[in-house]
This record gives structure tokens, C-alpha cells and sequence, in this order.
């Protein structure tokens, strides 16, 4: 059985960790998309911190993870065919947009499944780019405050 899950995967933490370590318990294989800056930058007003290459290496040294690809359209059908994924693991923000709905329909055809799955709440990439900006914050006002 193959699941296959997609996501940008920016500062790897234990949510993304926890994510990989559940889509791996549901199947044999698991295949993990990466999204490349330009998709991210579709719907993020920001591209990721760490270069896509750098992502899927870090993603690759996980013993959960058996497949890393990378994609570069904000479309799914073309990796859940490649990759014969009998399960696509989603995150609770799926929402309606096309490219979601042409996945679905696709699944939906195939007989395969699609699971969504609820964030894990102890950690997220934006909440940890908060931190390093309030702490870097902290050190530039207490710098000028000092001197």
C-alpha cells in the first residue's frame, strides 16, 4: 500500500514529524511531495526559509519517508497516478479549490482513499518564524538600549 502526502516541509518540526510518522503507520510506503518556492509562493505571501533540495534531503534522512519528489504545479492528480498512491493524506485547511476538487474526483474514481488529518497543535513553521523574529527583535532593541 502506498500513501502519499504533500507540503512545503519548511523548518522540519515534530508536527511535520508527527504527520509522516501516521501517513507511514497506514501503509507500506510512504511518498512525500514537496513543494517547490514558486508553488509555495502561489499561495503564501512568502517562499520557504530552506531551499526545496534542502528540504528533500532532510525529508529524505527520515526512516519514515521512502520517497521524496518534489512538485512544481499546485496540482495533485499527476503524483497520486506516478506514485499509484492508494491513500492521499490531507491537512484540515483542504478547502475547495480546484486543484483539490481534481484530486478528490480522481481518488474518488480509482477506488482509492483520502484521509484528512488534524494539525498537531505543540508546534508549526509560522509559529517558529515568529519566535526568531520576536527574539531577533529582542536582541537588536536590547543591543541599542545597552550601547
Amino acid at each position: 500500500m502506498i500513501v502519499y502526502t504533500v507540503g512545503t516541509f519548511d523548518l522540519l518540526h515534530v508536527g511535520h514529524l508527527a504527520l509522516l510518522e501516521y501517513c507511514k503507520s497506514l501503509g507500506g510506503v510512504l511518498a512525500v511531495g514537496v513543494a517547490s518556492d514558486r508553488v509555495v509562493n502561489s499561495y503564501k505571501p512568502n517562499v520557504p526559509v530552506i531551499p526545496l533540495d534542502q528540504r528533500m534531503e532532510m525529508l529524505r534522512a527520515l526512516r519514515c519517508v521512502d520517497i521524496v519528489r518534489p512538485y512544481d504545479e499546485l496540482e495533485y492528480v499527476s503524483g497520486c497516478k506516478e506514485l499509484n498512491a492508494d491513500i492521499f493524506v490531507i491537512g484540515e485547511d483542504w478547502g475547495n479549490k480546484p486543484h483539490n476538487i481534481a484530486v478528490e474526483s480522481y481518488l474518488k474514481s480509482a477506488g482509492k482513499q483520502i484521509k484528512q488529518v488534524l494539525y498537531n497543535p505543540r508546534t508549526s513553521s509560522t509559529s517558529i518564524k515568529q519566535n526568531v523574529i520576536a527574539q531577533s527583535y529582542n536582541v537588536s532593541n536590547l543591543k541599542t538600549t545597552v550601547a
